[in-house]
Parts: structure tokens; sequence; C-alpha cells
């Protein structure tokens, strides 16, 4: 079986019902296949092909899941790129994924054809609702590839399959008790594995309703929860900050209607879980997964949702917990994650070198590391890279490193990750410079050049970079200089 055969639960079982509200508008199971049909033959028309990739640079909308489903059905491969991205970073991915063409909102220059959202979505309309015939897809075959930075920080794609996604979502519907009972209110943006993974899949597999919003806004949160009656939510600890200032009537309201609040993508603070649970009556539900392996563990639906772990391995999902040198760790001790199981991607897209270093005996080595209790509890202890994640987005200093050494001023450069309680953590620029420097012009410079999240919260000047005798830096010396904020 492949995706489609799995949406058809929803498309086909369900078409008269209620599936998808965003802005104002409702469409049922049945229109949401017709317009994904529409669109696919439009792809054909524009000469799409399976094992083509479809880079697609959108905010979430009704378009996107439209281009996402007429993939699915035809072989095309999609790409999401971040909307946050900006023409250095989009360069990149289109020079490595080679699509047919990029589909966007508004006008971008990046090497290739550039499809308006909004027109394809006006073409398709004449089109016919039928589904376009063609050949039956092996569960095996590519449906994304999804770009995840890299320690040497150059994007790498990963390659997930229809098998991954499925089964991935059948993981969660069956873990997480999600059904066509639900009211799924999803703020995460479809381009990352969170939104697109674990909440179109969940969704089209239910056949629960869903409203879609274009983002997480703080002051409109509250009226979207009790507007939509939600009942299940996917959140990041930066979400689950800004919803503490819900009001108290408000947030009582809406926890006696929810079902179930899950948060990943970034460590959930011990404080900020059990305020809300005092706040909405709900003890959010933490779990860990990556874009290369979507969920790996899971705190459980019933039973202990121990704060400060992420739980226990998913259904059909090994976990090996091992030392530097390949050895088994003793419980309570840290080690690196490896991981195997049917969540696990394909591999990195035309990268057979860092495909091969990423597996150990079958093994993803995810550079996560862990300690397990007795009684099988993951607790994540950090990166053995120098990952910092900030409101549930993946930053590699090395990337922010390289652009701020192409300019004049800066000699060298360090980025590392200071605690931030809204985001989590936050990247801070250490600046080796020739001479004196403003922050506000390299706070500019990274502003158009890097998404906003990657630009440094502070840029720091420091006499010299602490380093080994080997001359690599020591970063773990850097944050005691932090300045005062």
């Amino acid at each position: 079986m492949n995706l489609t055969d799995l949406f058809d639960l929803s498309f086909v079982e369900r078409r008269d019902s209620v599936a998808l509200e965003f802005l104002g508008r409702s469409w049922t199971f049945g229109e949401i296949d017709a317009r994904s049909n529409r669109m696919a033959h439009l792809l054909l028309e524009r000469g799409l092909r399976p094992g083509d990739r479809l880079c697609v640079y959108l905010a979430n909308c009704v378009e996107m899941i439209d281009l996402y489903l007429a993939c699915v059905k035809l072989g095309v491969i999609f790409v999401p790129i971040n909307v946050l991205y900006r023409e250095r970073e989009i360069a990149h991915i289109v020079s490595d994924a080679e699509p047919r063409a990029v589909v966007a909102a508004g006008e971008l220059t990046c090497g290739v054809e550039v499809w308006r959202g909004e027109e394809m979505a006006r073409r398709a309309v004449g089109l016919p609702a039928e589904r376009p015939a063609g050949s039956a897809l092996d569960g095996d075959a590519p449906a994304a590839i999804v770009y995840t930075s890299g320690t040497t920080g150059k994007s790498k794609g990963a390659i997930l399959t229809h098998n991954n996604f499925a089964a991935n979502a059948l993981n969660l519907l069956a873990c997480w008790q999600i059904s066509s009972a639900d009211r799924l209110l999803l703020a995460l943006p479809l381009f990352h594995v969170h939104g697109l993974g674990n909440g179109l899949h969940t969704w089209l597999i239910s056949g629960c309703r869903m409203r879609l919003v274009e983002r997480f806004e703080r002051e409109t949160a509250a009226e979207a929860f009790l507007d939509f009656h939600s009942t299940l939510f996917f959140g990041v600890p930066t979400i689950y900050v800004r919803l503490l200032e819900t009001p108290a009537d408000a947030a009582r309201q809406i926890g006696q209607g929810m079902r179930l609040f899950v948060s990943g993508s970034a460590p959930l603070a011990a404080q900020v879980l059990e305020e809300f649970e005092a706040r909405f009556g709900h003890r959010i539900l933490e779990r860990y997964g990556m874009t290369e392996t979507l969920m790996n563990t899971s705190n459980p639906y019933v039973g202990e949702r121990r704060g400060g772990t992420v739980g226990l391995p998913l259904p059909g999902v090994s976990v090996r917990l091992l030392e530097e040198g390949g050895k088994p760790v003793a419980d309570g001790q840290t080690g690196e994650l490896y991981i195997k199981g049917p969540n696990v991607f394909a591999g990195y897209w035309r990268n057979e070198e860092a495909t091969r270093a990423a597996f150990v005996d079958g093994y993803f080595r995810t550079g996560d590391l862990a300690a397990q209790s007795p009684d099988g509890y993951f607790t994540l202890q950090g990166r053995r890279s120098d990952l910092i994640i900030s409101g549930g987005f993946n930053i590699y200093p090395r990337e922010i490193e390289e652009f701020l050494l192409e300019q004049d001023e800066v000699v060298e450069a360090a980025v590392v990750g200071m605690p931030d309680k809204v985001r989590g953590e936050a990247p801070v620029a250490f600046i080796v410079s020739r001479s004196s420097f403003d922050p506000a012009v390299l706070e500019a410079r990274c502003r158009e050049k890097l998404a906003s999240f990657k630009v440094p919260l502070a840029f720091v000047r420091v006499d010299r970079l602490p380093r080994t005798a080997l001359g690599k830096v020591q970063k773990h010396l850097l944050p005691g200089r932090l300045p005062e904020t």
C-alpha cells in the first residue's frame, strides 16, 4: 500500500464529512480529494512525472495541501522549503534537488521556473476532478525530500518514503488514540515534518476534522481553540510558553474541551510543563523525533507522562544507547541514540557518503545524547554536535559562522546557543574583529541573507576564541562570557 490507499479511508469512506477549515471556509474530504486530483492533472499538463521533484515555498494554505496530495498521487517528490529561508538558502536546496519548478507565493529568483500557487489553483479549477490514471506506487517510493542542516552547515535532503510516513502516522493514531471524533487545530508549518508528517497524515488517515491556521499567533490562539472546539493540538515549547499567557478562565475552558496536547521539536522546560498543567488541566505529552526518522519515542497516552523525558520507543522502533566506542551504556549513563525502524528515512538525496556515515549496523546514528531509566524512559542530554534548537527550528552554527566570516570586519566567529525562556535556545555570535564593529550592522546583514530564527541574539566582541592545543574552538567555554540580558 502507499499513502493514497490510506488517505482513501477518508477520501472515499468519509467523502461527505467536513475535513478542513481554513480562513473561514470549509471543505469535505471529497472536495479535498477532487481539488488535489485537479492539481495532479495540472502537474501532468506541465510535464511532471514520477520521480520528478517539485519544490514548494509556501506558508500554510489549502494550495499547499493540494500540491502535496497531487505529488503523492503522481509519484512526484514533494520538496518543502522553509518560508523563512532567503534566496541564499533556497538556492542551495534548488541546486541540490534539481526540481522541475518551485511553487511560491511571490517573486523568486532561484535558477528554475517559478510557478505562482494562487495562479495554479485558478488554472486547476477547470481540470477533471477524477483521479488521473497512473502506475501503482510501491511503499518504498519517495514521497518527500525534507532538507535538514548538517554539522558542515550544508543542508542535506532526507528522503522520506510512503512507508516512512505511513508507519509514523499509524503509530501515532494507535498510541495517541487519534480518531475521526477528534478536532485537530494545526498551527505548525507544513514545510516541517512536525506539521507535515504528524499533522497532515494523522488528519487524512483518521478522518478527523482539522482547522489549519497560517501561523500560531498568541493574540488569537485562545479564540481559535474555543471557536473550533479543538480536542487535539501539536505544538513546540515556544508555543506552550506563549499559551501560558492565556487568561485563566479561557485556559480552563480550553482545557475542558481538549483531549491531548503534544509537544516536540525541542526540549520542554519542566517549569512550563507544570505551569501548563496547573493552568489548562492537562499534562502535555512529550515525544522525540527527527527529520530523518519522524517519531522515535513518546510518553504514553495512558500511563505516566514523565516530565523531562521523551518517553518510550514507539512500536517497531528499536533504540540503542551506545558510548563512543560502540558499547551499550548502563541505565542512567549517557550515550548516543541509534534508531532502527520503518520510520527511518531511506538516505540523503544524492549523498551516498553522508548516508553511509549516518548508519551503523543498520541503525541510524542520531547524534543525540540520552540516558535511559531502568523502566525504559529516555531523557535527552543534548547533541553530540553543537546543534541549537530555537523555537522548534534546528540551527547549525557553522552556517552562520561561514556567513559572518564573509564580512570584512570579522576575523573569526563562533556561534553557540544560550538559554532563552521563550525560544528554548537562541544563537549568540562571538566575534574576533579587525577593529570595532557595529552589532546592528551585522544583524541587518544576517537578516537580509538568513532566516530570521538564525539571526544571532547578540554579537559579542572577544580578543580571541578559546582553543585546544590543536586549534579547535572550545565552544563550551564561550557561554560564560555571555553579556547580561
